[in-house]
């Protein structure tokens, strides 16, 4: 295991735990989300996120302010690539000050570094004549 091949999903799995992996899924769906170059195609992911993440009641409905859930809400028809940039840094905030922090001090986290650490690099042990 790598920390850049598991990683995320090992923070994804400690968010479960806590209930909020909403926050990565949506953080992660809005990355795609910014590469659409498609008109068509950012309408029909614009409202998917919508429907998912956004609207009152959504199912993974993520914690971000009225200011930007109003402005998500009046651009929706009309979506531009930026349209979600505002939720996901606010989404980016959470988990910075709130999960992440936790997550470094978790159980979870601590068996992963410490796999990692156990884990000798192939190509360095042939290096040292091992």
């Amino acid at each position: 295991p790598t920390w850049f091949s598991d990683g995320p999903i090992i923070y994804k799995s400690y968010l479960k735990t806590e209930y909020s992996d909403e926050n990565i899924e949506f953080w992660m769906a809005c990355e795609k989300y910014k590469k659409i170059a498609s008109q068509r195609k950012r309408t029909a992911m614009a409202q998917k996120l919508f429907k998912e993440y956004i609207q009152p009641q959504a199912p993974r409905e993520i914690n971000i302010d009225s200011p930007a859930r109003e402005s998500i809400i009046s651009n929706i028809q009309e979506p531009t690539q930026s349209c979600f940039d505002e939720a996901q840094k606010i989404v980016y905030l959470h988990m910075e000050r709130d999960s992440y922090p936790r997550f470094l001090g978790s159980e979870i986290y601590q068996n992963f570094i410490h796999n990692l650490s156990n884990r000798r690099d192939p190509l360095v042990a042939i290096k040292d004549g091992e």
